[in-house]
């Protein structure tokens, strides 16, 4: 395995647990019906989702700088 696919494959899990969390807090606001908290978790959650695709859309490119 080279460099750049093992820094991409650290980029989804790093962007795969990002969302772990994000849904954690993100339940965690509804149950406590914090809007602001409600707000920064659907903001995490779309970070890693966009984290994820860019370390897959790497990662069939090959294409990590």
């Amino acid at each position: 395995m080279n460099i750049k696919k093992a820094r991409g494959l650290l980029g989804l899990a790093g962007a795969v647990a990002g969302a772990v969390g994000a849904f954690s807090g993100f339940k965690a606001a509804r149950a406590n019906k914090d809007k602001l908290a409600l707000a920064n978790a659907i903001a995490s959650i779309t970070v890693a989702i966009t984290g994820a695709a860019l370390a897959a859309r790497a990662l069939r490119k090959d294409d990590l700088a």
